[in-house]
């Protein structure tokens, strides 16, 4: 038995010691760059930490040129420019269908304690909560009655004043995805 007790020792040692190893680096959270078609850019983080998911589908859209090309169909002053439907890209803007089409797949939701301030992404949605697809918002003002209630999964870092010119109708010219 007092041969053992050594090996348990040094057993015992050796996992505490590996478990003293730093944690790997986290890989940088990836931002977009939306470029519109009318002039001005816009840079947006995203929230991986917050809305894996929603970021996950975000990016993979974004990537194979999903976005390109759709217009903003919905600009409410004050509150939101939304962009996402695939529609948008021929359909007229008056068109009853405008503002209903997605990727042809949900996501469930990822409520978070990300406040809906100026700025802020969110998930559209329709009535059931897990019915989030590809339609995303600016918010041009603070709407804290969305809190826990959509999706938050990023925020604009620079180009605000381009968001602010957003019209219905206008066109995005292309989403580029950046990791560093």
């Amino acid at each position: 038995m007092s041969r053992r007790l050594p090996m348990l020792l040094a057993v015992v040692l050796l996992a505490g010691a590996c478990s003293q190893a730093p944690p790997p680096p986290r890989a940088k959270a990836p931002s977009a760059v939306v470029t519109l078609a009318g002039g001005g850019s816009v840079v947006l983080e995203l929230w991986p930490g917050d809305a894996p998911r929603h970021v996950e589908n975000f990016v993979a859209l974004a990537r194979k040129g999903f976005y390109d090309g759709q217009r903003f169909h919905r600009v409410e002053p004050g509150f939101v420019v939304q962009l996402g439907d695939p529609q948008s890209k021929t359909l007229p803007m008056d068109h009853p269908a405008m503002g209903t089409g997605g990727p042809g797949y949900t996501l469930r939701a990822e409520f978070n304690a990300r406040p809906f301030d100026r700025g802020v992404l969110g998930m559209a949605r329709g009535d059931d909560p897990d019915s989030a697809g590809s339609q995303f918002y600016i918010m041009l003002g603070p709407a804290h009655f969305l809190n826990g209630q959509y999706t938050a999964f990023g925020r604009v870092t620079s180009g605000m004043e381009a968001v602010d010119r957003i019209r219905v109708g206008d066109r995005v010219k292309s989403i580029a995805i950046v990791t560093k």
